[in-house]
């Protein structure tokens, strides 16, 4: 299937067996989702709007109970005084936070950005040395890569580091900028160039000599964490500081952003989850014209479209989790050379970091902005935690890298693969084209709703990869320079993924459970693909005429006509089936 990583040839049906679900989640992984849910709406979420209006000390209160409790250590070996628990524990963990807020971004980039670095990169010492505090939450970390002239482009950071006359120090001169957690964090993984060359990861204690901090940024949004910039002026970081390598600062910077990716999709999932319960319970209890509005026709098709969204953004997240744990879990991360293995490994599952990462922060604003809809006016009010839902869903489109370069980096990660031979795109891209005609020929009245379903999946896969060969043969040479076209393939690359990642699960689900139990999976599948293959055969037709005109353009549109057929579903029936599901739950529910 077209996931990027690898090109397979599978039966849909077949596949599914091997896929992560949210229902596959063990007892110990329910109970985990269970425990931390618990804590997160009883200690933190009543807490929320003194995290907002700054109150003195109350983020690091949050974060040491969150860590006495063990939870900072979730992707910590025991070794270092952590749990040890796979990835799919480590995203429930992840989701479940996001209820708490701003409290989740903290405890985010302490878990992820500011201590798994220093797992996975760090030595035996500096793991000894940090990795324990950490886990307890005696030393809360943050992550400062941005800098004021570079954010997206980390690369072309200014800030210096020089090796001292006695050899005992790295003397680090510039500024960091944007960095959360800023303001009650004692340990910093940053970057600089030694000699202005060698981009390098260090790890930085705050009380270190030449080490201050700016005032807190007035932001629009996530407003209850702490933003500073870092400022480094002839800072005094020890040589044993230095993490990794001279140079290998890359691996470092680019590998925790690809995990980091993964768990803010998470994140955005929780956070959307959350949204979506708020609208609901308003929708039941405000009344317009004597009825409830959740009964007016308009509202449903709201809160069905979010259902359908939020249950494509878990499907994506957890199925990644589970192709995490596998591939990663073989790896020693205790071991020094555990982190040199694991770059690489991670850096296989790049692509579909990048896809989750985009997919789940913009069905996050999506469902951020309905919910403000659904409340009218009471949505604009601070009173009302939309509100706030609202202002701090707009962030994720930026953090880690903006949703504009991860397109970018999709692509590039694919073609990268296939410069290589480890990818054979553009044998695959032959066949697929070959079996146009043939596919043409099939009759939809000879297939039910799962299997038809199915058959728009592999068609859509089909166009995504015609589109990307004429792409290709087009711009040879200067692919990268065509940025919107760029856009567009990876709009289609991450639909494919989305719909595969809802059918695999529904299908899952249809197989265990049987048809009844299914029916409101089924229902989404059946209105997401449909919605996501008109989206798809839009992109192409757009691709096909930047590229082609006249007959040339004709002949590509031909090519396509073969693989766009299909029967229109009664989305507005299904739409309304979903929503009054939801709204007899009171929340977000499958089975």
């Amino acid at each position: 299937h077209l996931s990027i990583r690898r090109q397979r040839q599978m039966c849909i049906r077949d596949s599914s067996k091997d896929v992560f679900t949210p229902e596959d989640m063990d007892s110990n992984q329910k109970l985990i989702a269970k425990i931390f849910e618990e804590f997160v709406r009883g200690d933190v979420e009543p807490r929320i709007q003194e995290l907002e209006d700054k109150a003195e000390g109350l983020m690091i209160e949050l974060l040491k109970k969150a860590a006495a409790m063990g939870w900072q250590g979730v992707d910590i070996p025991k070794e270092f005084g952590g749990l040890g628990l796979d990835k799919i524990s480590s995203l429930i963990v992840t989701e479940q936070a996001a209820i708490g807020g701003p409290f989740g971004l903290a405890n985010l980039v302490h878990t992820t950005f500011a201590t798994l670095p220093i797992l996975y990169f760090g030595n035996s010492e500096q793991r000894t040395r940090y990795l324990p505090d950490l886990v307890k939450g005696k030393k809360i970390g943050a992550y400062a890569l941005t800098e004021p002239d570079a954010g997206t482009d980390a690369l072309s950071l200014k800030t210096t580091a020089t090796l001292s006359k006695d050899g005992q120090y790295y003397i680090l001169n510039g500024t960091k900028q944007f960095i959360t957690n800023t303001g009650y964090a004692d340990v910093f993984i940053t970057y600089a160039k030694i000699d202005g060359e060698k981009f390098t990861a260090f790890i930085v204690d705050k009380d270190s000599e030449g080490v201050s901090f700016g005032q807190e940024e007035d932001k629009m949004g996530i407003r209850g964490t702490s933003t500073r910039s870092l400022a480094l002026e002839n800072a005094k970081i020890p040589v044993k500081n230095l993490l990794s390598q001279p140079g290998k600062g890359h691996r470092v910077a680019f590998n925790t952003l690809n995990i980091g990716r993964y768990k803010l999709s998470g994140a955005c999932v929780g956070a959307a989850k959350q949204a979506f319960r708020e609208s609901i319970r308003y929708a039941k209890s405000r009344r317009q014209f004597g009825h409830p509005i959740s009964d007016f026709g308009l509202i449903k098709e709201k809160i069905g479209e979010i259902a359908i969204r939020i249950y494509t953004g878990e499907s994506m997240i957890y199925r990644t989790s589970g192709i995490l744990e596998e591939g990663l879990k073989s790896i020693v991360t205790t071991s020094e050379e555990g982190g040199v293995e694991l770059a690489s490994r991670i850096q296989e599952y790049a692509a579909e970091c990048s896809i989750n990462k985009v997919y789940a922060s913009e069905m996050l604003d999506y469902v951020a902005d309905e919910a403000v809809q659904i409340h009218g006016g009471y949505g604009f009010i601070k009173d009302y935690p939309v509100e706030r839902y609202y202002r701090d869903s707009r962030i994720n489109r930026i953090f880690a890298g903006t949703n504009e370069i991860n397109r970018l980096l999709i692509l590039r990660m694919l073609l990268k693969r296939i410069s290589k031979g480890e990818l054979s795109l553009i044998h695959a891209m032959g066949k697929e084209a070959a079996k146009i005609s043939e596919s043409s020929k099939e009759t939809q009245s000879q297939r039910n709703d799962l299997k038809e379903l199915a058959r728009l999946l592999e068609n859509a896969k089909k166009i995504t990869l015609i589109a990307l060969e004429a792409l290709i043969h087009t711009y040879s040479n200067n692919l990268m320079d065509h940025q919107e076209l760029i856009g567009m393939i990876s709009n289609m690359i991450i639909e494919v993924f989305a719909m595969e990642s809802n059918l695999l699960r529904t299908l899952k689900i249809n197989h265990r459970k049987g048809e009844e139990k299914s029916e409101i999976p089924t229902a989404i599948s059946r209105v997401y693909i449909l919605d996501a293959f008109m989206r798809i055969e839009r992109w192409a037709k757009l691709i096909f005429a930047a590229i082609a005109e006249g007959d040339m353009l004709q002949n590509q549109l031909l090519r396509l006509r073969g693989l766009t057929r299909y029967t229109p579903v009664n989305s507005v029936a299904l739409r309304r089936k979903i929503a009054h599901y939801m709204l007899e739950a009171g929340r977000y529910f499958i089975l």
